[in-house]
This record gives C-alpha cells, structure tokens and sequence, in this order.
C-alpha cells in the first residue's frame, strides 16, 4: 500500500543535499586527480599521499556528506524515491563538468542528461514512502491487539484478517 504523504522543507533540504553533495564532491576528486600523476594500486604511497591533498580531501569530505544525507533520506522514504536524487546529480556533474572542469560533452550526452531529468521527474511524482501492513497496524493503533513476539509475517497475517 502507498502512503499519501507530503515531504516537511527539512525533508527536502535532506534530499538537496543528496543531489548536491555527490555530484560536487566527484567533480573536486577529479579536479584533485587531474594534478597529480596517474596513481597505481601497486604504489599504495602515492594513494595515500593523494587522499590528503585539499581538493581530493574535500571531495572526501563531501562524499561523506553525501552518504550521510542519503542514509538520513532512506531512513524515510523508499529507495525508488530516494534513489531519482541521486541521478539528477548526472545533469549537475554534466554542467560542473563543462563549465568548471572544462570537459568537452557531446550532444549524446546532453540528450542523456535531458532523459534522466525528464525520468527523475516522472518518478517523483510518486508516493515516497509504501506502507507496509505491520507499520500501518503501528500507525494505527491496532499494536495493542498484537500479540508480544509476533513475526512480521504474524503481523501482517493479523491485520490482514481485521
């Protein structure tokens, strides 16, 4: 079953910050690569020694972010909800990408970028949250009737039969 539910401004803040934090902070570690040499897993010093320079480690540090905001996000809505944010980040890497890193993109990619906005904003015209037959019994109040140490598969079995 779907929930009808309306995001709060701080939900939608949460899911800026995921479609902002992993597109920045994948442009920063590329602009932080582009100035050192090419590194090999059969060096592990120069990838050490590359985590701590500013741009890679602030692309770290907005990675991190990133993670935090989408585990914050999933912790409310589904992820076929959450999961569209983190493709818009496709249009906003394209844009960092030819404007701040000066990458040449082809016209096939500017079409790509125009489908997934296009698909991101079908998807989010749907429910963000489904609601699960034991959650709604929660929601609900019908806990009481519950019996202690009840499955999920109990639950749903006897909220089914009410």
């Amino acid at each position: 079953m779907m929930a009808d539910q309306k995001l709060s401004t701080r939900q939608y803040m949460i899911l800026g910050l995921v479609a902002l934090t992993a597109p920045l902070g994948d442009a920063c570690l590329s602009r932080g690569m582009t100035s050192l040499p090419a590194i090999s897993l059969s060096h592990p010093g120069t990838l050490i020694a590359a985590v701590f320079t500013p741009w890679i480690a602030l692309g770290i540090a907005l990675l991190i972010g990133f993670f935090a905001s989408y585990l914050t996000a999933l912790s409310w809505a589904d992820l076929t909800f959450v999961l569209p944010a983190t493709a818009f980040g496709n249009v906003i890497i394209e844009v960092l990408s030819r404007v701040w890193l000066h990458e040449g993109i082809s016209w096939q990619r500017w079409l790509g970028v125009m489908l997934i906005t296009v698909a991101v904003g079908f998807v989010a015209q749907g429910p963000s949250l489904t609601v699960h037959p034991e959650t709604e019994a929660l929601a609900t109040g019908d806990a009481n009737e519950i019996s202690a140490g009840s499955t999920p598969s109990t639950v749903a079995e006897e909220v089914e039969t009410r």
